[in-house]
């Protein structure tokens, strides 16, 4: 294998192996502790926002946060993706909050000689939960393959990081077409990887930085089919399937339980917004035709459930809510 290309198994160095801490205490390491709701609702903020803008948006939101009666009690799981940098910023704003940090990339490597890289070892020793993979922008503008998406969302699973890998087809396509399409990127994405859940962020590339996001029937004709293939894998138990793509205010309610949440960008910058968007996934996880996807059975055993715990659909298998 030539010497760029990821490689699934490099050797761990003998000085990786180190005790998880963060910027909380380890009972309430996000990572590991936080209970999802059956609803989830994410944040990536790209490369928008210098340092201490960065900064003055995770007070605010993690005041609102912390404020929310959904997101503190895990009716609402929410996630926020900020630059590399910027992350342990956000672990300290968010601590005591059942909000979730991400990173935007991960190595397909571990541990060792690569330069540059970001380990997902390291990431999940400092308390991140979540890692963004594939993204339309690191396919487009970093030649980025599924291969090379796979490996990540090895690396990622192995080290108890929970991938939000990003899926869609490049071109408007009929509904069927698409769906089609992207169940096959999918497995392709997930090939040789660990079992584990699996956040699954359907974003039509065409509908990325739009005006307005993808039909909502076609939304839901691509969703739908995702959450049946994620469904019908026991490695992928636990996974949820959430929209991303010019999404905002009114599009979950609109979308029901065809979605299992959304994936926000730019609509998020604005706290009000993103609080809209919160406030709409409460009421759809409250709804009673929208039963919870999590089941707390580790509570049972006084440990809170953790973020890849397993999950059942709030979907009929193959079966969605109504298009939106």
């Amino acid at each position: 294998m030539p010497d760029h290309e990821p490689r699934r198994n490099a050797p761990i160095s003998q000085d990786s192996a180190v005790e998880p801490r963060g910027s909380r205490d380890p009972a309430e390491f996000a990572r590991a502790e936080v209970a999802p709701g059956p609803v989830t609702v994410g944040v990536s903020l790209k490369t928008y926002f210098g340092h201490e803008r960065a900064r003055a948006w995770f007070a605010d939101v993690a005041r609102r946060a912390a404020a929310h009666p959904a997101v503190a009690s895990g009716a609402v799981r929410f996630f926020v993706i900020p630059t590399y940098p910027q992350i342990p910023a956000a672990l300290a704003a968010f601590t005591g909050t059942r909000v979730l940090v991400g990173a935007q990339d991960v190595s397909a490597y571990d541990p060792g000689a690569y330069t540059g890289e970001v380990t997902a070892a390291e990431l999940a020793e400092i308390g991140v939960a979540v890692a963004e993979i594939g993204h339309a922008e690191r396919r487009r503008l970093f030649a980025e393959t599924d291969a090379v998406t796979a490996a990540k969302a090895t690396a990622a699973l192995a080290h108890g990081l929970t991938p939000v890998l990003c899926i869609g087809e490049s071109t408007p396509q009929d509904g069927a077409d698409a769906a089609a399409a992207v169940v096959e990127q999918l497995a392709a994405n997930l090939a040789g990887a660990p079992a584990g859940p699996v956040i699954v962020a359907y974003e039509p590339v065409w509908a990325i930085g739009a005006a307005e996001p993808a039909p909502d029937a076609h939304i839901a004709a691509v969703t739908r089919a995702l959450r049946a293939a994620v469904d019908a894998d026991p490695a992928r138990a636990g996974s949820v399937v959430i929209y991303g793509g010019s999404a905002g205010p009114g599009l979950l309610t609109r979308l029901g339980d065809a979605v299992d949440g959304l994936f926000l960008g730019r609509f998020a910058h604005d706290p009000d917004a993103l609080v809209a968007v919160l406030d709409e996934a409460a009421a759809l996880a409250s709804s009673s035709s929208h039963p919870a996807r999590l089941q707390p059975h580790a509570e049972a055993e006084g440990n809170p459930l953790r973020l890849g715990a397993h999950v059942q659909s709030r979907g009929t298998g193959a079966e969605g809510g109504p298009g939106a």
